[in-house]
């Protein structure tokens, strides 16, 4: 049995979810992709799918070895494209990732508009708050808010996002005025921890950078979290300006300390220049940038 089929097979009941809905999406029978996996768990000499009634998960060896397999694939299908003279028409798996609230608000749309123009393009969104390895997980483009370090990925700018302070109405009206970063360290804080680091917050003044000792009285790991317990009055919180937009339109949450804000942090579209060969990349590259670049959410 061909090694890369077994793969695509793997690759495919991971991400539906089960054997039924891969064979559906593959086009082949249970059965098929049932020995494909066999096969390639004969190969690697380690059961890779944890088979129950209900879905088909990878195991702990399944999950070490799905990276690899994504990345093989979309290695060889760029080679085979471009082998074959296709590098004109998109074709084949897009996997885009991007930050969990900004991807689902901003990225998702333009991706399934991207979909929309290429009916041989099936898309993969990965929305995720953390920053994954696109060349390891096998990648093909991805949105980053922040500075970048220096690597061999290729970036284009699209933005700049303002790091803010905000509380609701009614922890402010219970608490005294917040007129100067200083006066956070007497009051309860909820830290989400992409924007500051928890022993003290960062802030811009005409003397220079300053950063002001928090003790968070609630610390999350998700942007979503911190702002559902601001709005519920627990303190105030840090969080991106798109994160809150609704939440300040609909008097939700206020705006604190404007002109000691940080300086905004850089939004990026990247991907690994190897991928750019393949035409799904270049084209969604061409499509998305000035869709992200128009977007009404930058600083």
């Amino acid at each position: 049995m061909d090694r890369i089929d077994a793969m695509r097979a793997f690759v495919r009941t991971v991400d539906d979810g089960g054997l039924a809905a891969a064979a559906r999406r593959l086009g082949r029978s249970p059965a098929a992709v049932t020995r494909a996996i066999a096969f390639l768990e004969e190969e690697v000499g380690a059961r890779l799918i944890r088979r129950t009634t209900r879905s088909s998960g990878p195991t702990e060896a399944g999950e070490r070895f799905l990276d690899s397999c994504r990345r093989i694939l979309a290695d060889f299908d760029e080679a085979t494209a471009l082998a074959a003279g296709e590098r004109a028409v998109p074709r084949g798996v897009l996997t885009v990732t991007g930050p969990l609230v900004f991807g689902r608000r901003h990225v998702r749309p333009v991706l399934d508009a991207f979909l929309d123009l290429h009916p041989t393009v099936q898309g993969r969104l990965m929305l995720l708050d953390r920053v994954v390895n696109l060349i390891d997980e096998g990648v093909d483009a991805a949105i980053r808010i922040g500075h970048l370090p220096d690597s061999s990925l290729i970036t284009t700018r699209i933005g700049h996002i303002r790091r803010v302070l905000c509380a609701s109405p009614a922890f402010l009206a219970a608490h005294p005025p917040i007129r100067h970063p200083e006066d956070l360290a007497a009051l309860p804080v909820i830290h989400f921890g992409q924007i500051h680091d928890a022993r003290g917050w960062s802030f811009a003044t005409p003397a220079g950078a300053i950063t002001v000792p928090v003790q968070p009285r609630l610390t999350v790991n998700g942007a979503e979290a911190a702002i559902e317990s601001a709005i519920d009055g627990r303190g105030v919180t840090a969080v991106l300006s798109y994160q809150i937009a609704d939440a300040l339109r609909d008097g939700r949450l206020t705006l604190l300390l404007e002109s000691f804000e940080p300086p905004p942090l850089p939004v990026h579209l990247i991907y690994p220049e190897a991928r750019l060969v393949a035409a799904k990349v270049r084209a969604f590259v061409d499509f998305a940038v000035p869709r992200l670049r128009a977007l009404p959410v930058y600083a």
